[in-house]
């Protein structure tokens, strides 16, 4: 792809030195290189044309949003990371649940990572080094070294199953974190370790499993099945960072009531609060109904919200267009968004919520759909669900928890989710027990 656009520049910057520079470098010859300067511009043109078209056609979307660009309001000669900034620093928090629930948590998808690579991760408020060994495996663990502090995630190499530090050479295994070579020293001590993060690799996913009080893990991550064995296949991804309480995401799926008003202009009309009700696509609606339910035991950590969408034109139904979901939660992190269409097939959109710092949430949407789907069917809905997400992130970004909402009968459902999700705390789950500003965006 590199080289197209390479060639495109090459050809279009040619013809324009030709045409406008031709008749001095030229003389005589001008006119026969005239014809040949539009015959490259023209080409440089097809490349560019080319090449967009078969990003939009086959290639995976990759939509990867920075911490300040949804969902604040930039006016007054503002940026908006000066708006996000203020934002940050000036809203009031309310009464907060604990900040890091226990679950896994998703901190890098498995394609991002070659053997013998080392990436960093901020997560839960650490940092960590996720590395894959030669033999295939992924590792997670502390990213500082436990001898005098580098990080192992900045000029790390990758010995065999071993994270080597860049400062000193200590080597360190991935499975359980035992030091296993100090380049200088005649013996290595039996505490030299640092620390390794529970981890699995499931659904093209690296996951932590995170507990306050450092429990093993509690349930499993359901595999599906038509990921591993290739009948659906990686066809895009999008990252939002979220300046809100982890509680509050999830917690959209029993908010039934904002769908109604939130999420039923059409996306075309944008995501930008102030203008999602514009006149003109007023003929284009979304439609919902939905039932959200926590699931029994042995699934209590477990809940699911099924969902009918259904668009209208001018007010009419369109069959052809509904699409059943059933979004099915795992833990505080992870939901598995199941989409079924008659005509359009089937897959499944993998939201992760994962917490950077107590009020900072990276959530990425991965989607894997049928590989005898043409691309663009899936990239579509992909899409379609980022628009309505970002919406709820202008709400997110800007709102205080509340602790003792003033609902109504029909809102029984948050008060039931609030119950469910209560389980993934602990007595010793962290608080944040004063505003703290983190890192400006």
């Amino acid at each position: 792809m590199c080289a197209v656009k390479v060639g495109a520049a090459f050809g279009l910057g040619l013809g324009t030195i030709f045409i406008s520079q031709g008749d001095a470098l030229l003389g005589d010859l001008y006119l026969t290189w005239r014809g040949t300067a539009l015959l490259c511009i023209i080409a440089g043109v097809c490349l560019v044309a080319a090449s967009s078209l078969y990003r939009l056609l086959f290639c995976p979307l990759e939509l990867l949003r920075a911490p300040h660009s949804v969902g604040y309001i930039a006016d007054g000669g503002r940026s908006k990371a000066q708006a996000a900034n203020e934002v940050r620093r000036r809203r009031k928090i309310g009464d907060l649940p604990p900040v890091y629930p226990n679950g896994w948590y998703r901190v890098l998808d498995s394609h991002l990572l070659e053997r013998g690579d080392v990436k960093g991760v901020s997560v839960l408020g650490e940092q960590v080094a996720v590395f894959r060994g030669q033999n295939g495996t992924s590792y997670v663990v502390d990213a500082y070294c436990p001898h005098l502090g580098a990080n192992l995630a900045v000029g790390g190499r990758v010995v065999e199953s071993c994270i080597e530090c860049p400062f000193h050479g200590w080597q360190f295994q991935g499975n359980d974190g035992k030091c296993v070579k100090i380049p200088y020293a005649e013996k290595v001590p039996d505490f030299a370790k640092i620390r390794c993060w529970p981890s699995c690799e499931v659904n093209g996913q690296i996951l932590i499993w995170y507990h306050c009080d450092g429990e093993d893990p509690q349930w499993t991550v359901p595999e599906r099945e038509e990921i591993t064995k290739g009948e659906w296949v990686f066809r895009g991804r999008t990252e939002h960072f979220v300046n809100a309480h982890i509680q509050e995401i999830p917690e959209n799926a029993a908010d039934i009531a904002h769908l109604d008003h939130l999420h039923t202009p059409c996306i075309a009309s944008g995501v930008d609060l102030r203008y999602i009700n514009s006149k003109f696509w007023e003929f284009l609606r979304h439609g919902w109904r939905v039932k959200w339910e926590p699931e029994s035991e042995p699934n209590q950590h477990c809940s699911q919200m099924l969902v009918n969408h259904f668009f209208t034109v001018f007010g009419v139904r369109c069959p052809l267009l509904d699409i059943q979901v059933v979004a099915r939660q795992v833990g505080p992190g992870l939901v598995f968004l199941l989409f079924h269409h008659a005509l359009l097939g089937r897959g499944v959109i993998m939201h992760c919520v994962t917490p950077v710092e107590p009020l900072l949430q990276c959530v990425s949407h991965t989607i894997f759909y049928q590989c005898n789907i043409p691309p663009l069917v899936p990239k579509v809905i992909l899409r379609g669900e980022c628009v309505q997400f970002e919406r709820d992130v202008m709400i997110w970004n800007n709102k205080r928890y509340v602790s003792k909402p003033l609902i109504v009968k029909e809102d029984s459902a948050i008060q039931k989710h609030r119950r469910w999700f209560s389980q993934f705390y602990s007595e010793n789950s962290p608080r944040l027990e004063y505003q703290q500003d983190g890192l400006d965006f």
